[in-house]
């Protein structure tokens, strides 16, 4: 599996803060996420606002929606995050190989009317809630900790910018 060709993307429910799109945008870039779909006004009046420090809005289709459930990729797992009784907790979730990730807005939660259509719903175990951009870094590293990628000096050149050049000296 290579990071650029996953079969990921995210749907985000009437986000209102640009600041966290942008961190989830860097997320989407760092584990190979194909497209991101949002719902709501707050977001597209604030989207001038750009705090994707590398970019990622302009590799990674950034789409406004009315609804997020005309959104779900071909052959895709929904797949919502939310703390909610009844969810299964991530250590113990098995990605599906082709999913479409559904997170709640900042100050709110995801509706029962959008739970519903989800395939599984799970929670990050936590001992207080998460901002939403820390919630998808969470999730998106849960799913290649567990992928069968392979790890290593590759990844590692793959990964770092110009700014991190360092080698471990022994």
């Amino acid at each position: 599996m290579e990071l650029t060709k996953q079969k990921v993307s995210i749907g985000l429910v009437n986000p209102k803060n640009p600041v966290n799109v942008a961190s989830i945008l860097r997320a989407a870039g760092c584990y190979g996420v194909a497209s991101v779909f949002y719902t709501g006004q707050r977001y597209r009046f604030a989207k001038d606002f750009n705090a994707d420090t590398k970019a990622f809005h302009k590799t990674i289709p950034t789409i406004g929606v009315d609804d997020l459930k005309e959104t779900i990729p071909v052959g895709a797992s929904v797949v919502a995050v939310e703390l909610v009784e009844g969810a299964i907790p991530l250590p113990a979730f098995e990605h599906p190989s082709n999913a479409y990730y559904i997170f709640g807005p900042e100050d709110g939660s995801v509706s029962s009317d959008v739970l519903a259509w989800c395939d599984h719903v799970v929670y990050v175990p936590t001992y207080s809630c998460m901002n939403l951009a820390a919630t998808a870094n969470v999730l998106l590293y849960d799913r290649l900790a567990k992928s069968h990628y392979e790890f290593g000096d590759a990844l590692i050149r793959e990964s770092r910018d110009t700014n991190n050049r360092t080698t471990l000296l022994r």
